[in-house]
């Protein structure tokens, strides 16, 4: 097993995992809400494009850390997991770019007016719902999964294994699943962006 890399201080962590969690959710809730309406000279999709590129690379990379966790080797299985939290990071800063500059799209809106009407909800048929789903629970696991990543993280960096590997048994597949299903809700909706 591996020394601790920080010392354990429960309570700093808990608040600064709070907060931090906390104002990250705000800001990406609030910043949903505003377009900036600027002329950058380029795709502002492009930007999602990177998000599903890098929600895909944190997929595999979570792949990668559970088989080096597996085979019980454990350093390569921190440099893992800590490539994902970096690669998550990059996600939101793009993903925050992404929704400022572009604002959002629906999901069967093939003419951009921004109102799926019975027409285009009649095209796009039962894909529609399955769009939704995915997306729902993508956003929902998002929302929530971040304290639960940044405690499984701090209770490996603190090296209690045991309260860590309880903690990653319902993080990384939560983490996985929102990893996953980035690109996918990207190439669903990725013909509806304007």
């Amino acid at each position: 097993m591996l020394k601790p890399s920080i010392a354990k201080n429960d309570r700093l962590a808990n608040w600064l995992i709070g907060i931090f969690s906390l104002v990250v959710f705000i800001v990406v809730v609030v910043l949903g809400k505003f377009k900036l309406d600027v002329e950058l000279g380029f795709d502002v999709h492009v930007f999602a494009t990177i998000n599903a590129f890098v929600n895909a690379s944190i997929a595999v990379v979570l792949v990668a850390a559970l088989v080096a966790v597996k085979k019980k080797n454990y350093e390569l299985h921190k440099k893992f997991m800590m490539t994902a939290l970096v690669l998550s990071i990059l996600f939101l800063l793009s993903y925050i770019a992404h929704h400022l500059l572009a604002g959002e799209a629906k999901y069967g809106d093939s003419n951009h007016d921004g109102i799926v009407d019975e027409a285009e909800k009649l095209a796009v048929g039962a894909m529609r719902i399955v769009y939704l789903v995915i997306l729902i629970t993508h956003i929902i696991l998002a929302a929530i999964i971040l304290p639960f990543i940044l405690f499984t993280a701090y209770r490996g960096l603190t090296s209690e294994f045991p309260a860590h590997k309880k903690l990653a048994r319902i993080t990384w597949p939560l983490w996985f699943y929102v990893a996953v299903t980035g690109p996918v809700v990207y190439f669903m909706i990725s013909p509806y962006y304007n």
